[in-house]
């Protein structure tokens, strides 16, 4: 699927290219409003609001006055008029930076499913590093060769390799994988980290992070 990302912050732009790829989104990258008004056809669009030659919204206007391109603002204006105008212009939804790939893929997913409520187009298979996951299918496989994992290994493995690298919380982890209400210990988290480990081989490392929580890195 083809994505325009409108972004005059070099370093956020190439984090989120890198991260939308892994998600299987193929990423054209504009600074300026007027290269994004000349970009031609995308699946949906992602617009930065402080751009060099002219504001954000205003590429929206005009996306949205030309067709129906899902737009998803991101912007650092995180004030509730910026959200309401943005909205009001055509925009699908608003993001307020900082924000992190897992969320900005959320988003752009539920717009999608909104705008689009008649396609099921299947979701690519992500590809991280030797190992490749497909989301729809529940399954992953390691140079070629399915490992089997347990719904929570699976779910594990998701939730780290959405930004390998990043550090999560054991919070996050056990709200993210197990129950948002979940208030009991953390130890069967080190169990199933330690179940992947063995699983995964020298394909990933899930480092721990003393005090916080854990990190997959990709080898």
């Amino acid at each position: 699927m083809r994505v325009l990302l409108v972004e005059d912050d070099e370093p956020i732009a190439e984090s989120l290219t890198r991260g939308l790829s892994r998600y299987g989104f193929e990423v054209r990258w504009v600074r300026t409003g007027a290269e994004a008004l000349d970009a031609g056809d995308f699946a949906l669009v992602l617009v930065d609001l402080g751009l060099p030659d002219m504001d954000g919204l205003d590429v929206c206007r005009e996306l949205r006055a030309r067709g129906d391109v899902p737009i998803i603002v991101i912007s650092a204006r995180s004030d509730e008029v910026d959200r309401v105008v943005g909205l009001e212009i055509g925009a699908d939804d608003y993001v307020t930076k900082p924000f992190g790939v897992r969320e900005v893929v959320a988003r752009m997913r539920a717009v999608l499913r909104r705008v689009q409520p008649a396609r099921s187009e299947p979701e690519p298979d992500e590809q991280h590093g030797r190992l490749r996951i497909d989301r729809r299918g529940r399954r992953v496989h390691l140079d070629g060769s399915e490992v089997d994992l347990t719904p929570k290994e699976f779910d594990l493995l998701v939730f780290l390799a959405e930004e390998p690298g990043a550090v999560f919380t054991r919070e996050q982890i056990m709200e993210a994988v197990w129950d948002e209400n979940w208030f009991g210990p953390t130890k069967t988290l080190d169990v199933h980290v330690g179940v992947l480990r063995r699983k995964l081989g020298d394909a990933a490392s899930l480092e721990t992070v003393r005090g916080v929580g854990f990190r997959l890195v990709l080898t």
